[in-house]
């Protein structure tokens, strides 16, 4: 059963024609000290974003089976890659991002869990000029691509994994989809205003209305990824967008583990989990870890 508060929204973007205009963020490194102290505040692994986490965390691990080295496009303070990390502890991972601040933050996140398959590089990802040709396994990105100003950046980008990944490399890019009405993106930004710091909710705000419309991942997909990448949506209204190559399936013990977690989560985070699980579901997603 949907969720009755996200009727209104679902009907809303239903009859609205065109998508919101897209307002790039002023910024493209998020590298002051209060903002980015309140979005790890917010955003850490047991806070208002943990289904939105195992969520990734578990579809990524099963795209990236069997890779030995991937690299995390905008890895901000870590918690997604951290979280990954632990789960597939024989792979290397790599994090990249613009903003030194941020990546100070993750540094120390890493260390305080005792991770030791995880570095970090400061860079800009629609270059990727410190990353050599064909030498990642994997590519993943987790909301960080509407952070690009413009279109022509995260044509860049997707040439610049191609670029970076072996022959058959796996990739797994996720962001928000712009929305068609401006009272749904206030509605999503602010719906937990009241568990998480207000800027964690302007940020929240800011990053729907730069995100850019499913039609334009799928246009640059096909154009600059590698053959067998495929663009999914929830089901209907593309608010979340993943770009991913084909499943490679999970070993029993890590899907034991994954199942474990989702077991865990608060009541409240779980009926989150599951509206993703459906939402994607339904829009064709296959191969549900959960």
């Amino acid at each position: 059963m949907m969720n009755p508060a996200l009727i209104p929204v679902f009907l809303r973007e239903l009859l609205v024609e065109r998508s919101l205009p897209r307002e790039p963020e002023p910024d493209l490194v998020m590298d002051d000290p209060e903002q980015v102290a309140a979005y790890a505040e917010a955003g850490r692994i047991d806070g208002v974003m943990a289904a939105s986490y195992l969520f990734h965390s578990a579809r990524i691990s099963q795209t990236i089976q069997g890779a030995r080295s991937v690299l995390d496009l905008g890895c901000g303070p870590a918690t997604q890659l951290s979280q990954i990390a632990q789960l597939n502890p024989d792979i290397q991972f790599t994090g990249i991002d613009l903003s030194p601040t941020m990546l100070t933050d993750a540094e120390a996140h890493v260390r305080n869990l005792g991770l030791k398959n995880v570095r970090f590089i400061e860079g800009d990802i629609s270059t990727l000029e410190k990353v050599g040709d064909a030498s990642m396994d994997g590519v993943i990105s987790t909301m960080a691509l509407h952070h690009l100003p413009r279109l022509e950046l995260l044509a860049n980008t997707f040439q610049s994994v191609r670029r970076v990944l072996t022959p058959g490399g796996a990739v797994y890019l996720t962001d928000f989809g712009r929305l068609k009405s401006l009272k749904s993106v206030i509605f999503f930004a602010y719906m937990n205003a009241r568990y998480q710091p207000h800027l964690f909710s302007l940020d929240y705000e800011r990053s729907l209305r730069a995100a850019f419309i499913k039609e334009e991942f799928e246009t640059l997909a096909s154009q600059f990824l590698p053959p067998g990448i495929k663009v999914h949506s929830t089901f209907k209204v593309p608010f979340l967008v993943i770009v991913k190559s084909p499943d490679r399936g999970l070993p029993d013990a890590l899907r034991s583990h994954i199942g474990k977690l989702y077991r865990e989560l608060r009541p409240r985070y779980r009926r989150d989990m599951d509206d993703m699980r459906r939402f994607f579901g339904m829009g064709g997603l296959p191969n549900d870890p959960f």
